[in-house]
């Protein structure tokens, strides 16, 4: 029975891997800082899925949290997929943001991916099989804040290593969604409303697309063509008018 480990999976977009992978029988490892949602999100996976879950509670905002994980990738049990879904928004907008919450954010955004990636690793070169996905976002292809400039980092970085390991049965792979129904946006108190209806969409579907993707060997996967026109587009447009978009849209 596989294994597959990943952060963030209380809500949202982790929470729908967890859902996925447990329905196609892998045995789970749920990081999370919230012990008692960690919990309660472990025991109704066991109960509908019937699978093995494992939880690990760490903050991969400090030192302490990244190394407990690190430690599970490096010597515990196999991981066959990690999903490195774990991410925050700011309330305000930079520069208003205080420099530690940014840092903060980076830690997680960045600094958690590469150190669980490089943790990873070594047991999938030496199985010779594995998959990481690393969730970014379509903010990344759009001059929006240090958010998007983090969720770049990410698809770059997960490019790079994928080219670097150069082994097709270990694919490593960016998870680009757009707007998704979750809690994040309440959480960073954002103001969604002038946001079109059109451009929303569910966690279960977003992930159903990255695992197809996954599978067909992609590096970076933009799930939904609404948000495949609009990164093409984007890409069109000079970035003064992506970012006076964007602004509009953002928030």
């Amino acid at each position: 029975m596989p294994t597959a480990l990943i952060t963030g999976p209380t809500s949202g977009i982790g929470a729908a891997f967890a859902r996925r992978l447990a329905a196609d029988a892998f045995s789970l490892v749920l990081v999370s800082r919230d012990d008692k949602r960690l919990a309660e999100t472990a025991d109704q996976l066991r109960l509908r899925y019937g699978v093995n879950v494992e939880v690990l509670a760490a903050d991969l905002a400090t030192d302490e949290g990244l190394a407990r994980v690190e430690s599970r990738l490096r010597d515990g049990d196999p991981v066959d997929l990690v999903v490195n879904n774990a991410g925050f928004g700011h309330a305000g907008n930079f520069p208003d943001v205080p420099a530690e919450d940014e840092v903060r954010m980076l830690k997680v955004h960045c600094e958690a991916v590469l150190r669980l990636t490089l943790a990873a690793l070594p047991g999938m070169r030496e199985r010779d099989r594995g998959a990481i996905v690393n969730v970014a976002s379509a903010a990344a292809f759009f001059t929006r804040g240090t958010y998007g400039a983090s969720k770049a980092w990410v698809i770059s970085f997960s490019e790079a290593a994928a080219n670097a390991v150069g082994n097709p049965r270990i694919k490593i792979m960016a998870l680009c969604p757009g707007f998704v129904r979750t809690e994040f946006h309440q959480r960073a108190a954002m103001d969604t409303s002038g946001i079109p209806g059109f451009l929303w969409l569910k966690a279960d579907d977003v992930v159903r697309a990255g695992m197809r993707d996954l599978a067909l060997g992609k590096h970076v996967s933009i799930p939904d063509v609404r948000y495949k026109t609009i990164v093409a587009v984007g890409r069109l447009v000079p970035r003064g008018i992506q970012a006076r978009v964007s602004a509009r849209i953002g928030r």
